[in-house]
């Protein structure tokens, strides 16, 4: 997303010379402010298209500053991602309710911030163009109000179809609803793409069973039209159409009785050329002929209706993009372990649950003894082949309230809340025996391996802090090293 415009809030003049050049060197435009009444001016100046705010500066807090933004219309649209050396806990519950994009923390990897950075933009884009989008269907609703004081019932169907749908849902609801407003006999949703020669009835108001059924196109001249051409298609007089000059001879050499007097056929295609098709009005020889005011409101009707099926899958896509950031910032990319960062995370809040309820917990730290032997004789894709297997079996046994880190190169760290240091202890010689007796696969036969592990439990005498735990464990792990490898020590 090049030529994209960065403002970075920010009172460190090193954080803002770092995050600026990272910014330049991956194509945006970046501008920056030293505090609020800077930032201010900037965005007088031009309005960015996402904003970096640091949470503490000098004379202003970036939570207030944050929803003063958000309270004006003209800034509240900007996605803003806060900066801050506090925990991600710490933050998203005050920042993520106030209408804040994103949190990152101090200091920040290059890599991930830029990944965020453009999956905010990619973000504000598409929901801009999905606004747009929907603007421009409320212009076409009301111009069609206007025309006509019937079309009012429009507005009861884009109300039951921009909820929280599916499509097929959504296409089961306007064909019933499009049916009854123009009192139509029969009207189905057809799934197909230009050049098909079958289509998929999606579903049909006048028969609902017929969802999922397959019509030939060749019996259709009027929805091939439409596929190819893009427009819609009215057809007044079934019997005395042009375009079915052909198909009325057939029938008539077959003695078919066709009961239709006239159709309107309106075609449309999802944002991702996925999904595409038609909705095929029809009346009955006995009914009134369909006219081009029809056309126009139905028309009107399932274009809104589109574009709420492109947000629906817009905001599904979002959801999947968020979800798969959060992974892999939290993730070792190796193992599928959490992360050094996650581990932090996760282990002050566990300590302060065990603080708060008067619990207990414990740390293992686990070490492969000799491990460098494995990546010199058998090389590092072996070696890395070994660390996944060793994570597998350390997330396989352990329960679903413990977790597991890799800590560092060929370091393991498996977290165990409300285990006293007696139980961390039997459970860590079980994995050492466990990892001992295991043969691990490699392209040249077993590998096989010992491990040194150190535990270290709260609250003891010696443990008050999070840094006491890992100092603790640390300890225990050197002496198991110094004692010979391939033993547990406390």
């Amino acid at each position: 997303m090049p030529n994209a415009h960065i403002l970075i809030a920010d009172d460190d003049p090193s954080i803002l010379e770092s995050l600026s050049g990272v910014l330049r060197d991956s194509g945006f435009e970046v501008s920056a402010a030293d505090g609020r009444d800077s930032l201010m001016r900037e965005l007088g100046h031009a309005t960015p298209d996402l904003l970096l705010l640091d949470v503490i500066m000098p004379g202003a807090d970036g939570v207030q500053v944050l929803q003063e933004l958000k309270s004006d219309h003209r800034w509240r649209d900007i996605p803003v991602l806060m900066v801050s050396s506090l925990s991600p806990d710490e933050m998203t519950e005050k920042t993520f309710g106030l209408g804040a994009a994103d949190f990152i923390r101090k200091p920040f990897r290059p890599r991930e911030l830029i990944a965020r950075v453009q999956a905010q933009l990619r973000m504000h884009r598409a929901l801009s163009s999905t606004r747009d989008a929907l603007r421009d269907a409320e212009d076409e609703l009301r111009r069609a109000r206007d025309d006509a004081e019937s079309r009012k019932k429009v507005v009861d169907i884009l109300h039951e179809v921009t909820g929280d749908l599916a499509s097929d849902e959504i296409y089961h609801i306007l064909a019933r609803r499009v049916a009854r407003a123009l009192s139509l006999s029969r009207c189905s949703v057809i799934l197909a793409k230009p050049g098909d020669a079958v289509g998929i009835v999606a579903t049909a108001f006048d028969d609902p069973a017929l969802r999922h059924f397959e019509i030939h196109l060749d019996r259709y001249p009027e929805i091939r039209k439409a596929l190819e051409t893009g427009e819609s298609v009215l057809v007044e007089d079934l019997q005395n159409s042009p375009l079915h000059a052909n198909i009325r001879l057939e029938w008539k050499a077959r003695g078919t009785q066709v009961p239709i007097r006239s159709v309107i056929v309106l075609p449309f295609s999802l944002g991702d050329g996925e999904q595409a098709g038609v909705f095929f009005l029809r009346r009955m020889a006995n009914e009134p002929a369909l006219t081009q005011e029809d056309v126009a409101f139905a028309d009107t009707v399932v274009k809104a209706a589109v574009a709420a099926i492109v947000r629906a899958q817009l905001l599904e896509t979002t959801r999947a993009e968020n979800t798969r950031l959060e992974v892999l910032a939290h993730t070792d990319p190796l193992t599928q372990t959490l992360n050094r960062r996650a581990l932090t995370v996760r282990l002050v809040s566990e300590m302060d649950r065990a603080r708060r309820y008067d619990a207990v917990l414990s740390m293992m730290m686990v070490d492969l003894d000799h491990f460098k032997k494995v990546n010199d004789s058998q090389g590092h894709l072996v070696g890395d082949d070994v660390l996944r297997e060793i994570a597998n079996l350390l997330s396989e046994s352990v329960r679903s309230v413990d977790f597991v880190a890799r800590y560092g190169g060929e370091e393991f760290v498996v977290v165990l809340p409300e285990t006293a240091q007696i139980g961390a202890v039997k459970f860590a010689e079980r994995m050492r025996e466990r990892i001992a007796n295991t043969s691990f696969v490699s392209a040249h036969g077993g590998v096989k391996l010992t491990a040194s592990i150190g535990v270290a439990s709260y609250p003891t005498s010696e443990v008050h802090t999070v840094d006491d735990l890992f100092a603790r464990a640390d300890e225990a792990l050197y002496r198991a090293k110094a004692e010979g490898r391939n033993r547990v020590c406390q």
